[in-house]
């Protein structure tokens, strides 16, 4: 009884549309035998053992492997036809369902580079449009062949056998938990190093890991900044001072200019009083003239200062542009505030005319006694 048994389950009959589990016994050049336990070998044509497009079936199976198929077509001789494609499909798409509920991240592989994307085996045909690969353009997409990406699940339609894909989604989600990060660890008053992002008419945009902050063309540097690109370039590594943060809108204000030395700090190394520097008249009041003498530097030559002519304005002996020389009278770097002196410039010019003059006349005195002198002592030994 036990061996009729087991001959009526061997010659048992097998419908379409039922799943079953068999051993590859032969690999074809198009197609693979598999042994499930039916009289005869079912078949799997090369078709049906992916979803992509296969040139061989040894790039998905090997000898003796134990393979769950779905049986399609009984032909003519009362052989089965089987599909791995079909069971592979039907677990894969209840699999996608499910990531794009939950919103997970997973792995595929680039199988193809086709017009218009990528295309990606996930157990059916997945498709990441040119525009969903990566946040910013890409022209050429050759080296994404066979590169593993992380990807969710963009749009899925079961009946039109559509699965749309996204890696850009994945990066765009690390990039705004790495914002929020970089976000709680800044304060008012930080000064970092970040990398020059981007250039603007308004200023730079500077990488600070994960987030952009922007550094206005007026805190660029200590002095007047017309471009951007003057004082830095996209790439360049600088320091900056954070000036305030908004969390809600992630705007983040930075300095780069108070970071540098201030300009009165050169002042104590370069200039002393007594020292004679030259200098450009920025403005004139009513009181005098403020001369630039250093970058962002500027003293006040006071009017009783301009000249040794009395005058009743700046204007009359000035004006805004002029280069000139000027004399240090006091230095006070603590208070930022420099005196100066075009008239005592003057007055050293007249003293060093007399005492040249003097000297001269000096000499040719001496010069005449002596020759008085010598004609006398002749007279008298004449």
């Amino acid at each position: 009884m036990d061996e009729m048994t087991n001959e009526l389950e061997n010659f048992r009959t097998f419908e379409v549309g039922e799943i079953v589990t068999g051993k590859v016994v032969a690999i074809e050049d198009k197609e693979v035998l598999v042994a499930f336990g039916s009289k005869d070998d079912g078949r799997v044509p090369l078709k049906e053992l992916s979803s992509l497009p296969i040139e061989s079936p040894r790039e998905i199976v090997n000898m003796d492997d134990e393979l769950t198929l779905k049986i399609v077509k009984i032909d003519d001789e009362g052989s089965a036809i089987l599909s791995k494609r079909a069971v592979d499909s039907e677990k894969s798409w209840d699999d996608l369902e499910a990531k794009h509920a939950s919103g997970e991240v997973f792995e595929a592989t680039v199988k193809d580079i086709v017009k218009g994307g990528l295309v990606v085996d996930v157990g059916v045909r997945g498709f990441i449009p040119a525009s969903l690969v990566e946040t910013h353009f890409v022209d050429d997409f050759e080296s994404y062949k066979g590169q593993t990406l992380t990807l969710k699940v963009e749009e899925i339609d079961r009946e039109k056998n559509r699965v749309i894909l996204s890696h850009r989604a994945v990066i765009e989600a690390e990039q705004k938990e790495q914002k929020g990060q970089v976000l709680d660890t800044l304060e008012e008053g930080q000064v970092l190093e970040g990398k020059v992002a981007r250039l603007t008419d308004f200023g730079a945009f500077v990488d600070l890991g994960g987030i952009d902050g922007l550094v206005h063309i007026s805190q660029l540097a200590h002095e007047h900044v017309e471009k951007a690109s003057d004082i830095v370039s996209e790439g360049d590594l600088i320091s900056v001072k954070v000036l305030s943060v908004d969390k809600e809108q992630e705007r983040i204000s930075l300095s780069r200019k108070a970071t540098l030395p201030g300009p009165w700090e050169r002042v104590a190394q370069e200039i002393q009083a007594g020292d004679v520097v030259e200098g450009t008249v920025k403005r004139l009041v009513d009181f005098g003239a403020f001369v630039e003498v250093l970058p962002q530097v500027e003293g006040l030559v006071h009017i009783s200062q301009i000249s040794r002519e009395h005058i009743g304005t700046p204007q009359e002996k000035l004006e805004e542009g002029q280069k000139v020389q000027v004399k240090v009278l006091e230095v006070n770097t603590a208070d930022k505030r420099m005196s100066l002196s075009i008239k005592e410039l003057e007055d050293d010019k007249v003293d060093a005319e007399v005492k040249a003059y003097e000297k001269d006349d000096d000499d040719q005195g001496f010069s005449f006694s002596d020759m008085i002198g010598d004609k006398l002592d002749q007279f008298r030994n004449d």
